[in-house]
């Protein structure tokens, strides 16, 4: 039997893309979350939670892969592209989703107590907001899901180790 094709415009493959981007925060001790921003098949940006190494609350991997992607675009519209990301979108992200008005969100990890995207509420579909984004949840769940629950077990027990002391 042959080995199964590899669909390299899947939710899956794009995730997997997104979760490198996560891996690499996770080496530098942010919470891994990844992002990629895909249009017409193809990775326009990648980035990854950055908020301890540049000092910065806004340095979501949401928000630096709008930024690149705007800038590969030429526009700040994103209107024909997806967003690819590891864990569900905070609120802040979510108003920038809406307002660069991309076509579809695609996440991992689902956040009942912060997503904006369905967990706790769903700034992505707000009835009054003047864009609504498609969104596909779960894609990659319980990759995504260990990388985060491994990461914050780490971080309790540094924590731990440190107050013991």
């Amino acid at each position: 039997m042959s080995d199964p094709i590899i669909d390299l415009h899947s939710d899956d493959y794009f995730m997997g893309e997104a979760l490198r981007q996560a891996a690499k925060a996770y080496e530098r001790e942010e919470v891994p979350v990844g992002a990629v921003i895909v249009r017409e098949g193809k990775i326009i940006a990648r980035a990854f939670n950055q908020v301890e190494l540049l000092k910065d609350a806004t340095a979501h991997a949401e928000m630096l892969a709008l930024t690149q992607a705007e800038n590969a675009v030429g526009d700040w519209r994103l209107t024909d592209c997806t967003l690819y990301v590891t864990k569900e979108p905070c609120p802040m992200c979510a108003g920038a989703i809406v307002h660069t008005r991309l076509a579809r969100v695609v996440f991992g990890a689902g956040d009942p107590k912060g997503g904006a995207a369905g967990g706790a509420l769903n700034l992505l579909q707000f009835p009054t907001l003047n864009h609504r984004c498609e969104i596909t949840s779960g894609v990659r769940l319980e990759e995504c899901r260990e990388l985060l629950r491994s990461f914050f077990a780490e971080q309790r027990a540094v924590k731990k180790n440190s107050e013991e002391k």
